[in-house]
C-alpha cells in the first residue's frame, strides 16, 4: 500500500472538523490553550459573538471551498470595517495568522485522523519539513526525514503543526516503504527538552509560565485533533468535552469588592410574577409588551423581553422561581455592570449537547445585610439562568462561576 501523501485523498476530515468546532469570544490568544482548540473555534481579541461568527463563516470558505490568502483578506477587511473591531498588530501579519493557522491545523487534524485509521498498514510516521517555510526553525529542520512508529509517544506532542507559521507535516509509511529507504527499523525519538516560557503578557488574567518541548511554540504541543479521537474525528456535538467546562482555567485574582447599593435595589417579597419581570425588564427600557435590544459593557447584543420570564408549555410567568424574584434589580445590575464576564464552553446532558455561555457575576453589598449579595446572570443560545443569594459559602460558589475566558474585569 503507498504511503499517504499531503492532500492526496478528499479531505472531508478536515472540514467536519472545523465544522463541528464551537465559536467563543476571547481577549487573548491564550485565554484558549492547547488541545482546547479542538473544542473552540476563536479569533484572538474578538470578544463579540458577531465578530467570531463572520470570521468563522470567511474561514470555513476557505477552508471547504479553497481560497487564497488574498481571497481570505477581503472578508478580513469587510469584518473589521462592519464591526469597527481594533486588532493588535498590522493588517497583513494578522490576516496571515488567522487564515494559515486555522488551515493548516484544520488539515493536521484531518491528516492525524486519516493517518490513526490506517494505523494497521501504515505502522511508521515520517516528518517533513517544508520547504516553502521562509525562516525555517532549526529543530524543525533536524526532524526532517525521521521515522517513527506510529504509536510512539513523541507524537503527542510533536505533530505537526508545531509553531505560528510552520507548515510541517507527516506521511504514513509500510514495512516495504521502510525496507526502500534503507531502513530495517524506525529511528529513535529525539530525547524531550522542556523549556519554560512566559505567556499571555497582555491577558486580562494575567501572564503565565507554561512547559513546552524545545523547538514547539507554546499553543502548539499537541497532535491537532487527538483530544478528540476517542471516537472518530470530530465528534458531534453530544461527546462531552474536557470535566469543568472548556476552558476550565480558573480566576487567578479575586473579584473586585463588593459595591454598596441602596435597599430599594432589593424588592418585597411579597409581589407577583408580573411584578417581578417588569422590575426586570424596566432596567433595560423593555417592558412585558415591548421587547429591548441592549448591548452588554463589551458591545454584545441582548435581547430582553417577557419571554425570558415565560414557560414556554404554558406561557405563564415564572420570574420569582426558586425565589430570585426579590433580586431581580441585583440581576439586572449584574449584566449592565458587572464584575466580570466570561465564557466557556458546557455540555448540557439534558439537551445533549455543548453549548457557550457568557456568564455576568457581580458582588454588591446592601444596607442591613451583613454578607454581600452574589449576582450570576448566564446567557445562551439556548437560554438563560439567574442567581443571586446571600451565603456564608459565597465565596465557594463565586470561585465556581469564575472559570473560562475572562472577556470583561470592573476597574477597581
Amino acid at each position: 500500500m503507498p504511503s499517504v501523501n499531503y492532500g492526496s485523498v478528499p479531505f472531508q476530515e478536515q472540514i467536519q472538523f472545523f465544522r463541528r468546532k464551537l465559536n467563543i469570544p476571547t481577549e487573548s490568544w491564550t485565554d484558549i490553550y492547547n488541545q482546547e482548540h479542538d473544542w473552540a473555534f476563536m479569533v484572538a481579541g474578538a470578544n463579540r459573538d458577531a465578530i467570531v461568527a463572520d470570521f468563522r463563516e470567511a474561514v470555513e470558505k476557505v477552508i471547504a471551498d479553497g481560497g487564497t490568502l488574498e481571497e481570505f483578506r477581503k472578508d478580513f477587511d469587510k469584518i473589521v470595517a462592519r464591526h469597527g473591531w481594533d486588532y493588535n498588530g498590522g493588517r497583513s501579519w494578522r490576516s496571515r495568522t488567522i487564515y494559515e493557522t486555522n488551515l493548516f491545523s484544520s488539515y493536521s487534524a484531518g491528516r492525524y485522523e486519516q493517518l490513526r485509521a490506517a494505523i494497521g498498514a501504515l505502522p511508521y510516521w515520517q516528518y517533513h519539513h517544508s520547504d516553502a517555510v521562509e525562516h525555517p526553525r532549526q529543530k524543525h529542520l533536524a526532524w526532517d526525514g525521521m521515522i517513527l512508529r506510529a504509536d510512539d509517544p513523541w507524537w503527542q506532542t510533536h505533530f505537526p503543526i508545531n509553531a505560528w507559521g510552520c507548515q510541517c507535516y507527516v506521511t504514513g509509511l509500510t514495512e516495504d516503504d521502510l525496507r526502500e529507504l534503507g531502513k530495517d527499523g524506525p529511528d529513535e525519538a529525539p530525547a524531550m527538552e522542556w523549556e519554560e516560557r512566559i505567556i499571555g503578557q497582555r491577558s486580562p488574567d494575567g501572564p503565565r509560565t507554561v512547559r513546552v518541548p524545545a523547538g514547539i511554540d507554546p499553543g502548539f504541543e499537541h497532535a491537532p485533533g487527538r483530544s478528540r479521537l476517542k471516537s472518530a474525528i470530530p465528534p458531534e456535538y453530544d461527546m462531552e468535552p474536557p470535566p469543568g467546562g472548556l476552558p476550565s482555567r480558573r480566576a487567578s485574582e479575586p473579584l473586585p469588592p463588593p459595591r454598596p447599593m441602596p435597599a430599594s435595589r432589593l424588592l418585597p417579597p411579597d409581589l407577583g410574577e408580573e411584578q417581578y419581570a417588569e422590575a426586570f425588564l424596566e432596567e433595560f427600557g423593555a417592558t412585558l409588551d415591548r421587547p429591548s435590544l441592549v448591548r452588554d459593557v463589551l458591545g454584545e447584543a441582548l435581547v430582553m423581553g417577557q419571554e425570558l420570564f415565560q414557560d414556554r408549555r404554558t406561557g405563564e410567568l415564572k420570574a420569582n422561581k426558586r425565589g430570585r424574584g426579590r433580586f431581580m434589580k441585583l440581576l439586572a445590575d449584574a449584566v449592565l455592570s458587572p464584575d466580570e464576564v466570561w465564557a466557556n464552553i458546557e455540555y448540557q446532558h439534558a439537551k445533549g449537547r455543548a453549548v457557550v455561555r457568557r456568564r455576568y457575576v457581580a458582588r454588591f453589598l446592601l444596607p442591613g445585610e451583613q454578607l454581600p449579595a452574589l449576582a450570576v446572570f448566564e446567557h445562551g443560545e439556548t437560554g438563560w439562568g439567574g442567581i443571586t443569594v446571600f451565603s456564608s459559602d459565597v465565596e465557594g460558589y463565586l470561585e465556581l462561576q469564575r472559570h473560562g475566558v475572562l472577556l470583561y474585569r470592573r476597574e477597581e
